[in-house]
């Protein structure tokens, strides 16, 4: 089928409704995939639940798509085993001894600037961020949604205000291929015009600072609070067994056997771009860097153990498949929506929605419009990478021909971009913040969605300003 129009938008649409609508999240994946294939094999039912099957399995064939599934699995067996080492306990013994955390704000705190301060790669930001903060939310007794939402929000829109990650790598690349002559210098000028992932990072703070509970938020705080962990229909991405406050008693909890794993994880990270890139930071692989970072935590996680005479190599390899066996809900979850992706590729979903909006209106509402269109595709297709390859191409040749700076239009398409990353029942990034939070789904997508609105808000009304001044 060579041209599906506007029927290309029902696969990711179809997905996303039925996941908040039903919270089967398995379900409505797999009926966004089998509409899409069905449309591309001609509206013809067996042979698009065939092809949707075959897809699913086809996703393992790419090196990437693989990777960030065995880092999923890995995630879990390095979360039961720190926490098996008493890391994550140490850790809070230590921040409690020294009164740097000891009440409910403070606890909040520390998630959110986590989340600053480690800008590598948008997943590691959520997993350290969720993995330090989880224990003190669940004692202080702050809702793991707010977790959530404090994690996801300065995941990737942190990370796309640095151009010194594989971030700032992918879009330099991508300038550099549209013939910006100044790649850095116009992404460095679209850092302070990115207004959805400031406005976002600021309400977060503000959410921290000023209790600001919106919604269903607020109503998530107030069970919380009154000593229930999850709402009763609830489905955490992880059990609480997995991430349980158990440990081998054997010796007193150790904050080194969190925070040594933690950061031999985070600078494996630039080592892993630097060796992929031949040299070069920019130009190295970042789901292959971030795989290899989560080796080499797990690595350094049973040394210590092995060392301090805690656990065997047997013990050690139970506790690992345990903590990946926890995550095979997660992993499938990914596969299907990178599968999902992949067929809103093939029926051109971005590119119908960016080719029926461009063009067709005045030059001060280019920049509010490049925003809302790249929001759109994001949270349709769950993916801000795969919208800013759409949208760039789209939206730098448009300025160069209209003699416009190229740095507010790249900020736009980047904004927008952010928002489906960060919103999107079908986001990557969503998904492995509700597993760090430990916290259903969907709740996470429930309670996220008013600030991200909000913020979208703010971001389209500085837009508006921004266009007007050009």
């Amino acid at each position: 089928m060579s041209d599906p129009g506007w029927v290309s938008v029902l696969p990711p649409v179809l997905a996303i409704i039925l996941a908040v609508w039903t919270r089967q999240v398995f379900l409505s994946l797999g009926a966004g995939i089998w509409i899409g294939w069905t449309i591309l094999e001609g509206w013809n039912p067996l042979s698009g639940l065939a092809r949707s099957v075959e897809a699913a399995v086809g996703v393992m064939s790419d090196p990437g798509s693989a990777s960030v599934i065995f880092f999923t699995l890995l995630i879990g067996s390095l979360i039961v085993t720190v926490e098996h080492s008493g890391g994550v306990q140490g850790f809070v013994l230590f921040l409690e001894s020294r009164r740097w955390v000891d009440n409910a704000k403070k606890a909040q705190v520390l998630a959110w600037v986590t989340g600053l301060v480690i800008f590598i790669e948008s997943n590691i930001t959520v997993l350290v961020a969720g993995s330090v903060a989880r224990p003190l939310f669940d004692r202080y007794r702050v809702s793991r949604e707010k977790l959530a939402y404090l994690i996801d929000t300065t995941s990737a829109a942190v990370c796309i205000l640095i151009p010194l990650n594989a971030w700032g790598a992918y879009n330099l690349g991508i300038l550099g291929n549209l013939g910006v002559e100044d790649p850095l210098g116009v992404f460095l000028g679209a850092i302070p015009l990115n207004f959805y992932a400031l406005a976002a990072i600021a309400l977060a703070g503000a959410s921290v600072f000023w209790p600001l509970d919106i919604g269903p938020m607020a109503a998530a705080e107030r069970r919380t609070r009154d000593g229930t962990l999850h709402w009763p229909s609830a489905r955490p991405m992880i059990d609480d067994e997995i991430v349980s406050s158990d440990f081998d008693d054997r010796s007193r909890p150790r904050a080194l056997n969190m925070v040594v794993p933690i950061v031999a994880m985070v600078m494996a990270v630039p080592v892993g771009l630097w060796i992929t890139g031949g040299g070069n930071l920019s130009a190295g692989e970042g789901s292959t860097s971030v795989l290899w970072a989560v080796l080499v935590a797990l690595a350094v996680a049973w040394l210590l153990l092995l060392l301090q005479g805690r656990s065997g190599v047997d013990e050690l390899t139970r506790t690992a498949l345990k903590g990946a066996g926890g995550l095979l809900p997660l992993a499938l979850i990914l596969l299907l929506a990178l599968a999902l992706g992949d067929v809103a590729g093939q029926l051109g979903t971005g590119v119908f929605v960016a080719d029926r909006t461009a063009g067709v209106l005045p030059t001060p509402l280019f920049l509010p419009v490049i925003f809302l269109v790249s929001a759109g595709i994001s949270f349709a297709t769950g993916t801000s990478w795969g919208t800013f390859a759409i949208m760039l191409p789209i939206v730098v040749p448009a300025a160069m021909t209209l003699g416009l700076p190229l740095s507010p239009f790249v900020a736009a398409a980047l904004s927008g971009g952010i928002f489906g990353d960060h919103s999107s029942p079908i986001s990557d990034t969503t998904i492995i913040s509700s597993l760090a939070a430990a916290t259903d789904h969907i709740d996470h997508v429930r309670t996220q969605l008013p600030y991200a609105l909000i913020a979208a808000l703010a971001a389209s009304v500085a837009f508006i300003g921004l266009g007007l001044a050009l």
